[in-house]
């Protein structure tokens, strides 16, 4: 038995789109076109920070970093840590402009390459945590990203 006022819910329809309380006449499409990420200036300052990325030549970026690690002395990646200055607040992430260059691992000087390392292994796709476990997957190390303090937003 169905109970009175009960009625069964709405399918799906694919292309139905939600309004802002006009009629559909008043519906309107928006293109962003700018950003606060990235400015330094004004009341709402959003400045970048980093940029980081590595460049890899082969399939396998945990393995290479990884015997980099292994050949700089190193036993495990939290001993970064003590080795390269970084950030010490939680920072928001974006993808790198594909404009931007990355540090090639196969050219670039062991040092800066661990720290790019490092820093990536701080990271998630949005956010940048220093009190996270450093973590190194292929799609940690794969990633370019661009850091950005928000705290002239949130202040």
């Amino acid at each position: 038995m169905i109970a009175a006022g009960w009625a069964p819910p709405r399918a799906h329809r694919p292309g139905l789109r939600a309004n802002m309380g006009g009629p559909m006449s008043r519906t309107r499409t928006e293109t962003i076109v700018s950003s606060l990420l990235g400015r330094g200036d004004g009341t709402i300052r959003c400045p970048c920070v980093l940029r980081i990325g590595l460049s890899f030549e082969s399939a396998v970026c945990v393995d290479v970093i990884e015997r980099l690690l292994d050949e700089a002395g190193f036993a495990d990646p939290e001993e970064l840590r003590a080795r390269f200055p970084h950030p010490d607040r939680r920072l928001a992430c974006r993808p790198l402009p594909a404009d931007v260059g990355r540090v090639s691992v196969a050219r670039g000087a062991r040092d800066a390459v661990l720290r790019q390392a490092f820093l990536l292994g701080l990271c998630t796709a949005q956010i940048y945590d220093p009190a996270r476990p450093v973590l190194w997957t292929e799609a940690s190390l794969g990633r370019g990203l661009e850091l950005f303090d928000l705290g002239g937003f949130y202040s």
